[in-house]
């Protein structure tokens, strides 16, 4: 699915170069689950945002389904991530004004969905993830873990093949990020690929494998003992 060859990202000022990602090759298979970890400033938020197409390669190349994209224009990126793509952020990124169902419809207007289908793919998703009681809720009227969970709604009611997570435990209690990790478990378990940035060990073990970075580099890949097995999702 996922092919980064030689990706380079440099980002430039008047007077400093810094190199965030240096000659990184990385695979991904569809239908894998995939933790990147490091420290901070190790490149791992810079990964996500080239495999989620936000920002371009410097140089190199990343290939999706076949594709090279490291050339395309942000409205040929933006076609492919609408269609590909659904994200998942630490700071949920929900819009106060909307209510639960509308922030969640919100990747299915922008995809021309009539309003009959939306209104059942939303209330699909919501019921898939134990929140449609909440659907009439703005997201201030919820606890972090239920608009976490209105996020993960959001990401994933236009089926795309591929989820990025970034650090999307890392504004919860342990109760609620174990939930979320096992709600990314069952989504992965039927089919979707995710790439998870996080700092966390314990749910790093979700994934399939762990890529750790450092100074902009790959430092090395481990399979994981399938934590899934043990929680039974």
């Amino acid at each position: 699915m996922i092919k980064l060859q030689d990706v380079t990202k440099t980002f430039r000022t008047d007077e400093i170069e810094t190199t965030a990602l240096n000659s990184i090759n990385l695979e991904v298979e569809k239908g894998e689950f995939v933790a990147v970890m490091g420290p901070s400033g190790c490149g791992k938020s810079t990964l996500l945002n080239i495999l989620g197409m936000i920002d371009n390669v410097t140089a190199g190349s990343y290939h999706f389904n076949g594709e090279d994209v490291s050339g395309h224009n942000e409205r040929r990126l933006a076609g492919v991530r609408k269609k590909n793509l659904g994200f998942i952020f630490q700071s949920f990124n929900l819009i106060d004004e909307l209510s639960v169902f509308e922030n969640v419809e919100l990747p299915l207007l922008y995809q021309g969905i009539s309003g009959a289908e939306r209104k059942q793919r939303v209330d699909a998703v919501l019921e898939k993830i134990a929140i449609i009681e909440r659907r009439n809720h703005l997201p201030q009227q919820l606890s972090g873990g239920q608009q976490q969970r209105v996020a993960v709604a959001r990401a994933v009611v236009g089926n795309p093949r591929l989820i990025m997570a970034d650090e999307p435990t890392g504004n919860l209690d342990s109760v609620n990020g174990e939930d979320v990790m096992q709600l990314l478990t069952r989504l992965n378990g039927e089919g979707t690929t995710i790439i998870m940035v996080t700092h966390s060990q314990p749910h790093a073990e979700y994934a399939q494998r762990v890529v750790n970075m450092l100074d902009g580099h790959v430092l090395s890949e481990n399979v994981v003992q399938l934590k899934r097995e043990a929680h039974h999702v």
